[in-house]
């Protein structure tokens, strides 16, 4: 894919992050990896949403060095590219701090599957990493740490909020919004009582309908 259709495409998917009340002010942030050049494209550190435009999205190699733009990449650089080095099947990779979901991770909890909906999505519970502080490749450390072995394509951070993974960034953005909507599902229903579980064989059941027979 050009670059240039690359920096469109990230920087219309950062519209769907406020307009899904993912975000607040500049927090959060999409990237997406060429997967001719292997280079990434993200936003750039501290911009307001609405003043976001292909221009001046950044482009750096997977090592996080700046090879394209006139603006500071993302605090969340290094990160997002420890996650491509060693997730080579990620091509799309999104963090928020989501209302819902930031409340779960504040707590150290996994977000339980109580629905057929994140069974659907999640094929199990979103797992919650440990604590990392911003800036480095820690935070991407914990991410892949925390997904090893998962179906899930999002997991949260303590103390900090939610990663979204996907095979694009669309696929990624899609994790993301799907988190903050069970989050606040299953964080609504611990208000009412105590959730009904859902057999494990069944969650493996609507994980393998809705991940290989539904849709077109």
């Amino acid at each position: 894919m050009k670059l240039r259709v690359l920096r469109e495409m990230v920087c219309a998917l950062h519209a769907e992050l406020p307009k899904s009340n993912l975000v607040a002010w500049t927090s959060g942030n999409i990237s997406a990896r060429d997967v001719e050049s292997g280079l990434v494209v993200i936003k750039p550190s501290g911009v307001k949403f609405a003043d976001l435009t292909p221009e001046n999205m950044v482009v750096v190699d997977v090592e996080g060095h700046i090879v394209e733009g006139d603006y500071n990449a993302s605090s969340d650089t290094a990160s997002h590219c420890y996650i491509y080095r060693h997730m080579p099947e990620v091509n799309g990779v999104v963090h928020t701090h989501s209302r819902y979901a930031t409340a779960f991770a504040a707590l150290g909890k996994d977000i339980p599957c109580i629905t057929t909906a994140m069974a659907d999505e999640f094929g199990g519970a979103i797992p919650c990493g440990g604590f990392a502080l911003i800036g480095g490749e820690e935070i991407g450390q914990q991410v892949v740490n925390t997904l090893k072995g998962s179906r899930s394509p999002a997991c949260l951070l303590q103390n900090h909020g939610v990663f979204a993974l996907g095979k694009d960034a669309d696929s990624a953005v899609k994790a993301a919004v799907m988190t903050e909507d069970n989050a606040a599902i299953v964080w609504t229903a611990l208000q009412i009582g105590t959730p009904l579980p859902i057999a494990q064989n069944d969650i493996d059941k609507l994980y393998q309908r809705y991940q290989n027979v539904y849709g077109q």
